[in-house]
Order: structure tokens, then sequence, then C-alpha cells
């Protein structure tokens, strides 16, 4: 029986709702919410939100129900620079585009990425010195970016890297300016924060389109994303994609492709650095398979300790923090009735955090992940879902874990990092969770 009454909440502001304390603190927002109960509510500006924290109801809206939901505000804001390409685009078109995509995405094709990821990895080992002061963030977002680049467009965007880093660093920056209320109005007027953003889109938008010019007059079949995109054909027309579709779509795997990775391998290290035993397993491990020479594609399979760091670190500090989902039909849910156009949100960093489901839950615990299927158990019970879930689970997330794990060996089998004493550690969640203040970190040769 559907309860009258609406889910627990907190306090509202007289003005926005809960906007303010929303917008300031969103996973000490929610995390309170969850407090409460594992369906609340709260309201930012004039939209109805739900916070869902258990499993069950996480199933009900991504998997059993999916069809009742689109994308929430977030993403459909996002369209404004990923125009309509798989992170952003919704029913029968995300699922066309998806089994187009799908196959540069198949274990097969993804093991022969491993080279790329190695090599690009090794280069930036030999690039640094020992005592040196890095900021961590900034050169993992540089090694992502170069092997994005690489495997799934076949370029070199080692000359670009830092162009590209900083109009990235700005978009993702002034993402939470898009959510804000007449976001729309303001990003017609001539404000700093909207040239920003549209100085930014079109840099992104040069490079993106040079890479199409160039393949497009080579006419060469390189076998990787761009190539695929060029010579797809709509299965009902035999119509192929406009260089503004294969825009959006290269564009969403640029930013989806590198942005995540970079932040899961800062975090990692920075959880290294912290727990020195957990650390020394690491090494340990890397020193076993490694011994002196060089990492080869198939010693990702032998580093399972290496891909319980990985796990662990994406429990605690998930690269995608939270997911929404707008209801396009009422539905009940956990015994509340979700009106049509209400918001839902679900946070992988609250539920990933939640002592109810792991034990000790705020310890970095790697261990809890090497069994032989740690992580899909976790993942089959809904505790845990750094990648999404359902039909809109991450396309990339095979190729994610195979480069986690092989940078993470190409870099410690030549160094350790200890953290600088003055770092402040501050979880910034916007499109992805970012270190607020970077991750500077001190390089020690190994």
């Amino acid at each position: 029986m559907t309860q009258a009454l609406l889910p627990p909440s907190v306090k509202p502001n007289w003005l926005g709702g809960h906007m303010r304390p929303f917008m300031k603190d969103r996973i000490g927002f929610l995390t309170k919410l969850s407090k409460l109960g594992d369906i609340t509510t709260f309201k930012i500006g004039k939209q109805t939100a739900f916070f869902i924290n258990h499993p069950d109801l996480i199933r009900d809206v991504l998997v059993t129900n999916h069809y009742k939901f689109e994308k929430g505000r977030a993403l459909k804001q996002a369209k404004k620079l990923l125009g309509e390409g798989l992170l952003t685009n919704e029913g029968k078109d995300h699922l066309r585009q998806r089994r187009m995509i799908q196959p540069v995405f198949h274990r097969q094709r993804i093991a022969g990425y491993a080279n790329s990821m190695i090599e690009f990895g090794e280069k930036m080992a030999d690039e640094w010195k020992d005592g040196a002061e890095i900021d961590m963030s900034q050169e993992m977002m540089r090694l992502t970016l170069q092997i994005v680049g690489k495997t799934l467009f076949s370029a070199n965007v080692s000359d670009e890297a830092d162009e590209v880093g900083k109009a990235m660093t700005t978009l993702v920056e002034l993402f939470d300016y898009l959510l804000m209320p007449f976001a729309g109005l303001l990003e017609k007027l001539p404000l700093p924060h909207s040239r920003r953003f549209r100085k930014a889109k079109t840099s992104l938008d040069a490079i993106i389109y040079e890479f199409i010019n160039q393949r497009r007059k080579s006419g060469e079949d390189k076998g990787d994303l761009l190539s695929m995109l060029l010579m797809a054909q709509d299965e009902d027309d035999g119509g192929q994609m406009t260089d503004e579709q294969i825009r959006d779509e290269c564009l969403t795997l640029f930013l989806a492709g590198h942005e995540t990775t970079a932040n899961a391998l800062t975090w990692t290290w920075y959880l290294l650095s912290q727990n020195p035993e957990a650390e020394a397993k690491f090494y340990e491990e890397i020193d076993k398979v490694l011994g002196n020479r060089q990492i080869l594609p198939e010693d990702y399979q032998k580093l399972k300790f290496t891909e319980a760091v990985l796990a662990e670190s994406m429990r605690l500090f998930p690269p995608a923090w939270g997911v929404g989902r707008l209801a396009m039909q009422e539905h009940e849910l956990g015994g509340y009735k979700i009106p049509e156009k209400s918001l839902v949100l679900m946070s992988m960093f609250v539920l990933q955090h939640d002592e109810r489901f792991w034990d000790d839950a705020e310890s970095f615990r790697p261990e809890r992940f090497l069994s032989e299927n740690a992580i899909k158990e976790a993942g089959n019970k809904f505790i845990y879902f750094p990648f999404g879930a359902g039909v809109r689970r991450c396309i990339g997330e095979q190729f994610a874990w195979m480069e986690g794990v092989l940078l993470l060996a190409a870099l410690g089998r030549k160094w350790k990092f200890k953290l600088n004493q003055n770092q402040k550690i501050v979880p910034q969640p916007m499109i992805t969770l970012r270190s607020k203040y970077g991750m500077k970190m001190q390089l020690e040769k190994r």
C-alpha cells in the first residue's frame, strides 16, 4: 500500500529548498540524508528529488524498471558539451549507438591496447626525477589522455595534452555552473563563466574535428574507434554518421576515457601512501611478477593484489560518485510514490561507505577483493557499482580495469610516492570525484 506521506528529509532553507547545502557539500548532504532511511527526499529549487541508499532500490531503478527513467538533469545539461553522444543519449538511439561502438571494447581488442598503455606508462616513469615533487592528479590526467588518444583515435596527443587538459579541467570546474537554475539564460550573457565554457568547448572541438578531417582524407582503416565510426552504417537506411555525430561520440569517450581513470589512479596512489602495509604488499607483488623486467600485457592476469588495490580505491573514492535518473512516469519505490518528473539520486560513494554492507567501511583493505569473484559478487549484490549498472553500465569498464592495473604496475615498478605533508585532502564531487587541491607527492626511486 503506497504511503501518503513523503519520505523523511532534513529541514529546508526558506529560499531554494535544499539547493544551497546540497551544492556546498553534495556527499556530506547525501550522507546526512542516508542516516534518515533508505529513501529520503529533498528539494533543489522547484525540483523534487528522492535519494535512495539501498542495493535493492538501486537495482529497481537501474535494472528492473530502467525503462521508466531517463538520465538526470546533470547529463541533460552535459549535452551542451557532449551533444548526442553515448553518455547523454536516450532510448533506441542510445541502444543503436552502443551496438555500433561495442566492438571497439571487445575483450580481444582491449588486449591489443595493452601495449600502448604500457608504452606510455614506462615513458612517464622514465621522465620523472628522483626527489622531485609532482602533482599526481595532473600527471595521471596527462598520462591517461595520451593513452585514450592513441588507443581510440590512433593519434599522438602529447603535443596537445596541456591544451586538452586545461580545457577539460575548465569544463569540469564549470559543470556546477551548468546545473544552476536559469543556467540556460546565463549562458547567453557575456559573463566570464560563459566565455570560459565556450572557449574550452571550441578548443576541444578543433582538436576532435582535426582528427576526423585527417582520417577522412587518408581513408585509412586503423581499426580504432574513429575508423569504426567513420565506416558505420545505419542498419535501417544504410546512412552514415555525420561529422557532428562522430564528434559527439569521440568527445564523450575522450572525456570519459581519461578523466575517470586519472582520478582513480590519483586516489589509489594517495591511499597506498597512507597505508604502509598495503603499500608493501603492492610492491611485493610487482617485484614477484615482474622482477627487473618491463611489464608485459599478459602480466595483467597475474597482478591480483594490484587489481584488488584499484577495486578498493574505487570503493572509497569512486570516480563516478553519483548517478541521477528522471522518472518519466509515476513509480512506486520502497513503499513511496515517486511522481513523474521527479529526480532519483543514487551515490556510489555513500553506499560504498555504508557500514551495513561493508565491514570496517572507512578502512583501506584491498584484501576484501582478493577472492576469485569478490568484485563480481559485490556488483551482483548491488553494493559496489563504480561503473554504474544496467543498460547504461560503462561501456569502457574492461578497458579501465586493464589500464588501471597496468599503469599502477608500470609506475610502481620504478617509483614510490610520498604525500606532501602540507597537502590538503578534500574530495570534490563534480562530474567526477577529483581531489580539490590536487595531489602533491614526492618521487622516491625504487
